[in-house]
């Protein structure tokens, strides 16, 4: 049996520990989250302007296995569906700027990448990573998915949207 005093001690303890904001998720059908993010190689990009187009949004960070197991996968996809209008934005999870552009070099990314401070990650729902976002073309989520995605199911999800 736990004595009282320790149960006691406990909740004060966890009285002490300051609220967590809770992390938005996105489901099937929501909005997706607005945005404008600095890009690592200049510039900034916004949600709204890839509006119309159908977007995957890879969440992912260089210390990240599992980011660096489907990024070379991730940039074969967007080569294949491009030229049917998918826009892929990778978003650099609190990392800086040289460390965001030497992971999309080593895997030769030529879609955008964004660096955020954790603020998009909040908004998306990134309390892992890697985080997969694919956005129809009326900007509404199609599927939400935190962990590696194999590249047969990163092609499923997007044929969702195309």
């Amino acid at each position: 049996m736990v004595p009282v005093a320790r149960i006691v001690a406990f909740a004060a303890a966890l009285a002490a520990v300051p609220a967590v904001p809770a992390l938005a998720v996105p489901h099937a059908g929501d909005t997706a989250p607005a945005f404008t993010l600095p890009k690592a190689n200049g510039g900034a990009l916004s949600l709204s302007q890839l509006r119309g187009r159908p977007a995957y949004l890879n969440f992912f960070a260089s210390w990240c296995a599992p980011c660096n197991a489907e990024a070379a996968s991730v940039g074969e996809i967007y080569k294949k569906y491009r030229k049917r209008g998918l826009s892929v934005v990778g978003v650099n999870e609190q990392e800086n700027r040289a460390k965001a552009l030497g992971f999309a070099t080593k895997y030769r990314w030529t879609f955008p990448v964004v660096l955020d401070d954790g603020n998009m990650g909040k908004d998306y729902g990134a309390i892992g990573l890697p985080i997969h976002i694919f956005i129809d073309r009326r900007g509404k989520v199609s599927t939400y998915r935190l962990g590696e995605m194999a590249p047969d199911e990163i092609e499923e999800a997007i044929q969702k949207i195309l």
